[in-house]
Formats: C-alpha cells, structure tokens, sequence
C-alpha cells in the first residue's frame, strides 16, 4: 500500500525541477500590502490600506492547505494572463489537493484509499472592474471526489483522518461574497460564505481533522458548517487600532446547504441563525515575532434534541420517548499561535519554531461531542538544504458529551460508553516544486471513536496538492 502511494505521485515528482523554493509563503497576510503583493490571496480584499489580519501564522504553506487559497501554478503567467487580468483587477485560482492513508493498524481490515478536492476561484478587485472604492467581490467552485478511509475501513474514529472528504462529494459554490471597506475602521461582508473563513480561523495543513480548520465546526457541524458548505451570512468587523479586532456575524442555519445538488443557494427552510462574535490580538512583526490570540463565541437559535431528557425531563435511554427540545445552542473557544523563534517576513514565519492552541467547549444539553482541545508546533528551515521545508506535530482529545455517556450507561443493550478520542499526528512538508507540495505524515488515534476497548489506529498518509 505504501508502494502504491509513493508510485501513484512518481511521476509528479519526476516532473518537478530541482531549483530551491522561496522560504516564505507566497501570499503575505500581515504586512502593509499592495495591491499586487495580495493578488494571489482570494481570501482577502486585494486594496486594502490597512494591516491586513493574518488568517493563520503557521509558518506553512498553503499549497496544500484545502480551506485557503493557493498560490500561483504549474502554468504561471502563461502568455501574461495572469498579468493582464491583474491589471483589470481580476485573481483567477485552481488547485487539486489530494489525501491518501491507508491503515497500518486498527479498523476492521486494511485498505488504502485516496480522496481529493478541487477548486476554483476569481477575485474581483471592484476598485479596478467598477471604480467602487475598498469593495471586492469572491467566487469559488468546489468538487470533492474519492473515497474515506474512516468509514471504508470502519475505523470508528469521531474526527477522520483525511480531512479533505465529507459533506456530499459533490460540486459546491462555496464563496460567492462581497466584502466592502467602510472608512479605516470598519469592513462589511455579504453574501455566501461560511463562519469558519472569519471566526476560529486556523489551517489545514494536518490531515487529520482534529487540527483542520475553524475548531467549533469539528464539533457542531449541524449548525456550524466550515468550508465547503457556505452560508448565507453578514460579517462586520471594527479595528479600534492595528493590532486589534471586534467582529461579529449573522449567518443562516439550513438543512438544506448540506443538499448534494449544485444550487447557489435557497431561500426556504431555513430553521434559525448562527451568531459568532470574536475578538483578536495580532502581535505584528514590527512587534517582534508573529502572534495571533483570538477568543470568541456563539449562540444558535435553532431547535435542537437534548441529548440526555426527553419530553418529560426523564432519560430518553429509559423511556424511548423523543427527546426534549432546546431553543438555543451556544459555545466558546480560544485560538492562540506565537513564534517563538527565528525571522518573520510579510507576517508569517520565515523560519524557526511556532506553537498553537485550540480549544472548543459547546453546550453540553446538544452537543454530542461537546469539546476539543488541540496544541502543536510547527518548525520552518528543519534542513537546510531544502528551503521551505516545514515539520509540524500536534495532539489533541475530542470528548464525547458525559450527558450522551450517561445515557449510554443506561442502555442495558449497549456493550460499551463512550469517552475521549485522543489523536496526534507528524508531518514533513516538502516543495519539490512551486507549484506541488508534497507532505507525507503518519497518524496515531488512541481509543477511536472514544472507546477504551477499541484498537488504536495507526495512519501513513500523504497529503499533496499541484496548482495550475
């Protein structure tokens, strides 16, 4: 199986050009930017005036992160398209990632299974197209296809171990917003779009999805739905200075955003919103090494089962009677990262050692999974010889409700209660090219599924991406 991988990317491999790489990421998020310098960040308004706010300071790139956008490709500025579109304000992406694993213990047999994301996107610089002063408009396609390994091998684990899969393999619109610069301070978002790309920002570049992207949609994704499900939603933020942040937003919750048909977005069905709040630090390089410190919340106003009562306040695991109904849902979490050593350049790590913490507590009358906790480090120039390098390492615990345990404890018929799911993963990032990235990793999950009785899992994996 681990030949099957390594020969299924040889030829990519052979393809690429042994020149050194750029050391940084080659899209800046933090310093004082022109509008050329963000052309290839889709994620961002490209004329902004200001500090622009770093979604994520890992000290990584972004290649093969599937939750951002990715720089420019194997196809550069082919015939100067890229140039001339710039010029007219116009940012054009495409990028395929891919995850692959195969299961080297745990589960119910051993298999190898590969599965993939592709997307698209155009960001359109309004000052540029239309003379409109601090305004951007975002279009992205998604399409995932392939096949998981958690499920296909049954693994049994509460978080999968490649992230990329899920939500209908299926064409998606998951950005179609327009973002507006409102004087120094202020900045306004519309339209299609998703939580998980303003609040408890953090990448992707693990597999495992413990440490994948907005924490809070790990747990609650019912509700809380991260990239590539979007949302009808309105984001403002107020920067009272340049380090600081207030932002907050309203977003639809819709069964109907998880229909596996393509559809640009409905207006029936929906059962509530979704309001988050955050506050953030930025610890600029001009401050010294890059830092993030964000705390936040939300509340939800959807119904939702309790998971322990039913209608009459009495355990549902005794009566079988339905469920209680909530009106309201809610949580909070903390998102830190801090360098804490080498250089910084266009506020990421340039090189050296950074960490992060992640931590999620959701309701706990709702929420089956009711917290996370994940931490790490990341360390950029491990060898020399090969720039751009990045070896990232990361624990974490998933824990099931204790009201969902307590119910299970009731449940004569029930073999076994569930408790936490512990998972840590190591990974080497190489760039044997610009345009692909190549990061092989392995896997460990302790008492998948949050069973003590269960096996542990090991995973080899290789997550990769190419971009056009």
């Amino acid at each position: 199986m681990l030949a099957t991988m390594i020969w299924g990317w040889a030829p990519l491999l052979m393809a690429a050009p042994l020149a050194p790489q750029q050391t940084t990421d080659p899209v800046p998020t933090a310093a004082r930017i022109t509008p050329d310098a963000a052309a290839g960040d889709t994620q961002r308004t490209p004329t902004r005036r200001r500090p622009v706010r770093p979604s994520d300071s890992a000290p990584s790139a972004i290649t093969a992160d599937t939750r951002r956008t990715p720089p420019p490709g194997i196809i550069g500025d082919w015939h100067d398209i890229r140039t001339r579109l710039n010029e007219r304000g116009i940012t054009v992406t495409a990028r395929y990632a891919s995850e692959s694993a195969a299961n080297v213990t745990g589960g119910r047999k051993t298999l190898f299974r590969e599965t993939g994301q592709f997307d698209a996107g155009a960001l359109f610089d309004l000052e540029k197209v239309m003379g409109l002063k601090g305004g951007a408009f975002q279009a992205t396609l998604t399409y995932r296809r392939g096949r998981n390994l958690s499920d296909d091998a049954n693994l049994g684990t509460l978080q999968q171990v490649q992230e990329v899969y899920g939500r209908g393999q299926t064409l998606r619109l998951t950005q179609f917003w327009y973002e507006q610069r409102i004087g120094e301070r202020f900045e306004l978002k519309l339209g299609r779009t998703n939580p998980g790309e303003d609040f408890a920002i953090f990448s992707c570049h693990f597999m495992n999805l413990s440490f994948c992207g907005a924490q809070p949609g790990n747990l609650v994704g019912d509700y809380w739905q991260n990239w590539p499900v979007s949302q009808w939603g309105a984001r403002l933020r107020y920067e009272p200075r340049d380090d600081l942040y207030v932002q907050g937003a309203v977003y639809e919750i819709n069964p109907r955003n998880l229909d596996n048909d393509f559809f640009i977005g409905h207006f029936k069905g929906a059962t509530g919103v979704l309001v988050p709040a955050e506050i953030g630090w930025i610890r600029n390089a001009s401050a010294g090494r890059i830092g993030s410190y964000k705390l936040g919340g939300w509340i939800a106003t959807a119904d939702a089962p309790d998971v322990f009562l039913d209608v009459n306040h009495r355990p549902v695991a005794v009566t079988g009677l339905a469920p209680l109904e909530r009106s309201s849902r809610y949580g909070v979490y903390v998102n830190i990262q801090q360098q804490l050593t080498g250089k910084t350049k266009d506020g990421k790590a340039e090189n050296g050692l950074s960490v992060f913490l992640n931590a999620t507590q959701a309701d706990r009358a709702t929420s089956v999974t009711d917290n996370q906790v994940a931490a790490g480090l990341f360390y950029k120039g491990l060898v020399p010889a090969v720039p751009g390098d990045v070896l990232g390492f990361g624990v974490a615990r998933t824990h099931m409700n204790g009201r969902v345990a307590d119910g299970q404890r009731l449940d004569p018929t029930r073999p076994a209660v569930q408790g936490s799911e512990y998972a840590a993963e190591v990974y080497y990032s190489i760039h044997p090219a610009e345009w692909l990235e190549m990061r092989p990793n392995l896997q460990f999950v302790h008492h998948p599924g949050g069973y003590a009785q269960a096996d542990d899992v090991t995973i080899l994996g290789l997550k990769a991406a190419f971009t056009l």
